[in-house]
């Protein structure tokens, strides 16, 4: 059978049991009176993660020595941060029991050295625990305990040695009130934003032909031959046959000059809108509940199990 420390077997204790409140470092009390013996070293647990022991550092009677108490001969105070062990009422019981050091076999034959001082106890535990031990282990209720004779004059075989053939040593009852945190798993959305695309809005020039059409003015000279009404009048020789007599007459036509020129032809505004939608999510998640069991039941169901 294995044994490990708690810290070893998981580190995440505190925060998975006591919610910051650690075992570790609790005051030791020896029975159930105010003598303090020492503190909470350590726990030591099974493969199954179960308390099998509590590592009292026995400063405040012998000075420098670590001891081994079986889980189920003591009480525990969490709110007061207080560990009756009442199954070490006497410093010659410390004295007496194997000297416990981190790094330590804690083997079969170590342990029944350890077994051995406490087969000899009566262990009484009076007072109910105040809060649940982590992990699978339950805690001890208010009963008394008693090492019976058969089992201390059992012969133990270290092949087919179990913790349950001394539930004196190592079985914890549930306390008369415990209290039990329920959980249940919930579905937190967080929402991130991503870039999904970009629009690059700019301009480019395009050309096209245009025709115009514009209307010019063109001079042009008209000769016409008519036949006055004083035709055939006689006239003066010095108002006849004048050689330099002429008729001046300025010409004129339109043309066009076309140039280009820039207008304003129209503005367009460019922004962003938001577009609001709903993303539905599915998944499992878990819920605690609780699952009471009471004795009288089962005593029932197996007097008649039909």
């Amino acid at each position: 059978m294995l044994l490990y420390k708690i810290e070893d077997f998981n580190p995440n204790y505190r925060q998975a049991a006591f919610d910051d409140d650690d075992i570790k470092g609790a005051d030791v009390y020896a029975g159930n009176s105010d003598d303090k013996m020492g503190t909470i070293d350590t726990v030591l647990v099974d493969e199954t993660g179960r308390f099998r022991y509590f590592v009292v550092e026995t400063g405040s009677w012998i000075f420098g020595k670590k001891v081994l108490l079986p889980i189920a001969l003591c009480r525990v105070d969490f709110k007061g941060r207080r560990v009756y062990a009442t199954g070490l009422q006497s410093k010659d019981q410390v004295e007496k029991l194997p000297r416990y050091e981190h790094g330590t076999a804690v083997d079969y034959d170590y342990e029944e050295q350890v077994r051995g001082i406490y087969r000899t106890s009566t262990v009484e535990a009076s007072v109910p625990v105040e809060a649940s031990l982590p992990l699978e282990g339950p805690v001890p209720v208010s009963r008394t305990h008693s090492v019976s004779p058969q089992a201390r004059n059992a012969a133990y075989d270290r092949d087919t040695y179990t913790y349950e053939r001394e539930p004196e040593l190592y079985q914890m009852n549930e306390q008369d009130h415990q209290k039990l945190k329920l959980y249940e798993e919930r579905l937190v959305a967080d929402k991130t934003r991503r870039k999904t695309g970009e629009v690059i809005i700019g301009k480019q020039v395009e050309t096209k032909t245009v025709k115009l059409q514009l209307p010019v003015e063109n001079e042009r000279v008209v000769i016409e031959h008519t036949t006055p009404e004083y035709a055939g009048s006689r006239v003066t020789p010095d108002t006849a046959f004048k050689q330099e007599e002429m008729a001046h007459l300025d010409i004129y036509e339109e043309s066009v000059n076309i140039q280009k020129q820039a207008f304003v032809r129209e503005e367009v505004q460019v922004r962003k809108e938001v577009e609001h939608d709903t993303v539905e999510a599915t998944d499992t998640v878990r819920r605690e509940e609780l699952d009471v069991k009471t004795e009288w039941e089962a005593d029932r169901k197996k007097r008649n199990p039909l």
